[in-house]
């Protein structure tokens, strides 16, 4: 079965559109942008800091951001499954060659991959280490790990690469985008720029 034919048993997708994004689409986008850097530069942040009250509550505001992130990467990921995004047009396609269709696919499947294996990893270790999320202070989150010690240094580390890992294809897809801006001058990136196209 192609995409461009849906069985009785699969959700039905709306055409995709030829130009840009739907709003939906872009104002997801962009505060995951927003919230995924806010995240990062905090978790980066707040492990050199030495164990005080104000390291405690960056670490909360940390949790929240994650917890905050999972849940706006699984309302985008519903939207994509049930929306189709626009093709990319066919003159800036022929343009592409094959390994940069393959890295733009790759990349954006890993990011999506990392958007919720990074907070996950994240309370994971919060749980294993002991330490309950309360979500902004008022809404216990249940324990997503028992508390363990050697498990939440086990878990530590990987929530850390992860981490990184992530900051790394958001670096090649920040770069794929001002190369399309600034060197291939396709325009590409206006289809998720709010405003007219």
């Amino acid at each position: 079965m192609t995409e461009h034919h849906a069985s009785a048993n699969t959700p039905a997708r709306r055409p995709a559109s030829t130009r840009r994004y739907t709003g939906a689409a872009m104002a997801a986008h962009w505060l995951l942008a927003i919230g995924l850097i806010a995240a990062l530069a905090l978790g980066w942040y707040m492990t050199g800091l030495p164990f005080s009250p104000s390291r405690l509550k960056l670490y909360n505001w940390h949790k929240w951001l994650g917890v905050s992130l999972l849940t706006l990467s699984l309302l985008r990921l519903l939207w994509r499954l049930t929306h189709r995004p626009p093709e990319l047009p066919a003159a800036i396609s022929r343009a592409m060659p094959r390994w940069q269709h393959w890295a733009h696919n790759g990349t954006h499947h890993a990011m999506y991959l990392l958007f919720f294996a990074v907070p996950l990893l994240g309370w994971a270790y919060s749980s294993a280490a002991g330490f309950p999320i309360v979500f902004l202070g008022v809404l216990p989150l249940p324990d997503f790990v028992p508390a363990s010690p050697a498990l939440a240094e086990a878990i530590k580390p990987l929530h850390g690469w992860a981490a990184w890992a992530l900051v790394l294809l958001i670096a090649m897809h920040v770069g794929a985008a001002l190369k399309h801006q600034f060197i291939d001058r396709d325009g590409l990136i206006s289809r998720m720029l709010p405003g007219r196209a």
